[in-house]
């Protein structure tokens, strides 16, 4: 188990960029007479990132839309790999990025639990010992064997969650995930983050909701076009933030 200063996360001068196509040919036919038309753009989305996390840390991403927040975390998860520089990670990583992301629409939730569990790196044994309590913390009730095609976004958000924090995680990277859902369940989540964190869990997160910052982080990470504009306290670059975006 690493120390308390140990560095769970280590993004070493990352660039990452996409091909945008503009007017893109689906046919044949498109393509001979639009043959000019298929013009891409490469767009420049994270622009020599460098920041270390250590063990224990609870980190907000913030910024406005487009500054590059989910795709760092992406890139921390490995979805998507750099295409200039390295990040490393320390420890069992899980993730809660998409909603649904890894169920499969025509199984049950029970279904989806073992299914995506497994994916964590659980044993059928292990998950048959935390079956019980995903259930009752993602509040689904009978609904738990139903299609999970059949739940509503913040249903999904509810198992999502309820899975990820019983997979025994040294690491926990949410993207926006504490927006969708009621008010109690959104507490539910935030206290039940505040226990992983003062279990020493490291988490990572990208978030809008400036409270939830300062209620919850040691540390936040202003992204701006692509490059880090400000990595502090909370409340310092918190107020930075808003003087600038609001």
């Amino acid at each position: 188990m690493p120390k308390n200063n140990e560095n769970r996360i280590i993004v070493d001068h990352v660039y990452k960029s996409f091909n945008i196509y503009m007017d893109k040919a689906n046919s044949l036919k498109e393509k001979l007479l639009f043959w000019n038309r298929n013009k891409k753009e490469k767009r420049e989305v994270l622009k020599d990132i460098s920041l270390t996390i250590k063990n224990g840390e609870a980190v907000a991403l913030i910024g406005v839309n487009g500054s590059g927040k989910s795709t760092l975390l992406k890139l921390m998860t490995k979805i998507i790999y750099p295409n200039k520089g390295k990040i490393t990670t320390n420890g069992k990583l899980t993730s809660l990025l998409e909603l649904g992301a890894g169920f499969h629409p025509d199984f049950s939730g029970r279904e989806n639990i073992y299914f995506n569990a497994s994916i964590f790196g659980l044993t059928k044994k292990q998950i048959d010992e935390r079956l019980n309590d995903i259930i009752e913390f993602s509040e689904l009730g009978t609904f738990i064997d139903n299609p999970v095609r059949t739940y509503s976004s913040g249903m999904y958000m509810r198992l999502a969650f309820a899975v990820a924090i019983n997979v025994d995680a040294d690491i926990l990277l949410v993207d926006e995930v504490l927006a969708v859902g009621d008010q109690h369940f959104q507490e539910k989540c935030v206290k039940k983050m505040k226990e992983l964190k003062a279990q020493g869990k490291t988490m990572v997160f990208v978030t809008h909701s400036m409270s939830t910052v300062k209620e919850f982080c040691t540390r936040a990470i202003w992204l701006s076009n692509g490059v880090i504009k400000m990595d502090d306290e909370p409340d310092k670059v918190i107020e930075q933030y808003l003087k600038e975006t609001v």
